[in-house]
């Protein structure tokens, strides 16, 4: 059940009612004095914060009560073993795409267009929903009964209530649809409640950081670094997150996925932000939040020497590892595909040692992009050759991705000895985060199926080939 205290639950019905007035009002003052800070890569940490004091929420914001506190965890000792909250507070349409078909409107490709081609009481009414019954507690009691000890939570700048208070910029979200964070405040508890850790993780911002969908508008070129306005908002952003909520997780996520590769001119901007969020999350009192970045697609070797300790602590990167978006990727076997995380262990275990813990904070065991609308909403796959109109295709979708009723007993195997080498490449460093927990018809991305189905065992311990990489 929802453990937070009546009167904070009777205020986010009310802005419920109201969503665009009077969500501005709930938030959380949290207590952010932490058992412990950050540290150099050597020395063992934790990140989570006694509870809260209890109290009742007014519009100003007091002290709210946690519903419990998680055991401290030890990073840099005890691996991260995780899922992503996919396509909960970030819509993806792969993810879910029913919610896209049921706008009949093919021209609605993300959480932007979501907002801005509907009425707004009608996107509000299908957000609601979706937020209510995506990922409920029943959710986090299985995410614990795996075995896994984090979530990443992805949002959008747009769920988050800043007032003008919080900044000296603009605090509008339109066209976007406000409303998520009382949920995000539910999860929170809920992660709490069942001793899960929680990576809070900055999926959109404003302007987008690469265009995608997943950061909340699918445009090209992506406008955030061009607008200075857009990264100090960005950087309000993270400083109210860590203000209000940073004593109910343990890593505040600075932004994912930054399309730094588009310019030296990006790449120069997010190198700042990424000093100049570090210090937002210092600055209010978090000092025992883990700060995460990322690598920019341009590699964690392009971040040797940055942020590491004494000058910051408490600092991890997040490494993502597909290999499904470009057509050589696809062309390998299984074994290629094995092989290739096998070489790539070396890579990161020597920038961790050297420089920052690292996290590979996505992976997943899909090995084609066949995915409905994976690549994009009207966009095809490279691997049947409807990607952006006819190419030459590499085979038949089929048997690939949707139901797991549909994959040889060959292909199951195969995802089993997948899993397990990228397990094992984020074990060699501070662990790993699956994307993603639930998918509506893509089994092949889907933690929740993959243990039904027997490819992922219940025990992330557990391994049938050891010795993969040997």
């Amino acid at each position: 059940m929802f453990s937070l205290p009546l009167s904070l639950l009777l205020l986010c019905q009310l802005l419920l009612a109201d969503t665009v007035h009077a969500a501005q009002q709930c938030r959380l003052q949290l207590n952010t004095k932490l058992t412990a800070g950050g540290g150099d890569p050597g020395a063992s940490t934790s990140a989570q914060t006694s509870a809260p004091s209890s109290g009742a929420p007014t519009g100003t914001g007091t002290a709210a009560s946690a519903s419990a506190t998680p055991t401290p965890f030890k990073y840099g000792t005890t691996p991260i073993r995780g899922v992503n909250l996919g396509g909960w507070f970030v819509l993806e349409p792969w993810i879910t795409p029913s919610i896209f078909n049921n706008t009949g409107n093919d021209a609605i490709v993300d959480e932007y267009t979501f907002g801005s081609m509907q009425n707004p009481a009608t996107a509000l009414s299908v957000l609601t929903n979706h937020w209510n019954t995506w990922i409920t507690e029943q959710d986090f009691i299985d995410i614990a009964a795996a075995g896994l000890n984090h979530v990443r939570i992805p949002y959008g700048y747009w769920s988050v209530p800043l007032t003008s208070a919080d900044t000296n910029g603009s605090t509008s979200v339109a066209p976007y649809t406000p409303g998520a964070w009382p949920y995000l405040l539910k999860a929170l508890n809920w992660a709490q409640k069942h001793n899960i850790h929680v990576i809070l993780d900055l999926h959109g911002a404003p302007g987008s950081q690469n265009g995608f969908d997943n950061s909340g508008q699918r445009t090209s070129p992506p406008e955030w670094a061009a607008n200075p306005a857009n990264v100090s908002r960005t950087v309000d952003t993270i400083a109210f997150v860590a203000a209000n909520v940073g004593g109910m997780v343990d890593i505040i996520e600075l932004l994912n996925e930054p399309a730094a590769f588009t310019s030296d001119a990006f790449a120069a901007t997010l190198r700042q932000y990424w000093q100049d969020g570090y210090g937002a999350v210092r600055s209010v009192g978090a000092t025992g939040n883990q700060v995460m970045i990322g690598d920019g697609f341009l590699g964690v070797d392009s971040w040797d020497n940055f942020l590491t300790y004494p000058s910051a602590q408490g600092v991890m990167m997040d490494y993502h590892e597909y290999q499904i978006f470009s057509v050589p990727e696809l062309q390998r076997s299984f074994d290629d595909h094995i092989n290739f995380a096998c070489s790539s262990m070396a890579d990161l275990t020597n920038f961790a040692k050297s420089n920052i813990w690292t996290v590979v904070g996505e992976w997943s065991t899909a090995v084609t992009d066949c995915t409905l609308w994976l690549n994009g909403r009207g966009v095809g796959a490279r691997w049947d050759g409807t990607y952006f109109g006819p190419t030459t295709p590499l085979g038949s979708c089929a048997g690939w991705t949707g139901s797991s009723s549909n994959f040889s007993s060959d292909y199951k195997t195969f995802l089993r000895q997948y899993w397990e080498v990228q397990v094992t490449m984020g074990e060699n460093v501070q662990g790993w985060v699956y994307w993603t927990w639930k998918a509506e018809n893509s089994d092949d991305w889907s933690y929740q199926k993959g243990l039904e189905g027997g490819w992922i065992p219940q025990d992330p311990t557990s391994r049938l080939y050891p010795d993969i990489c040997s």
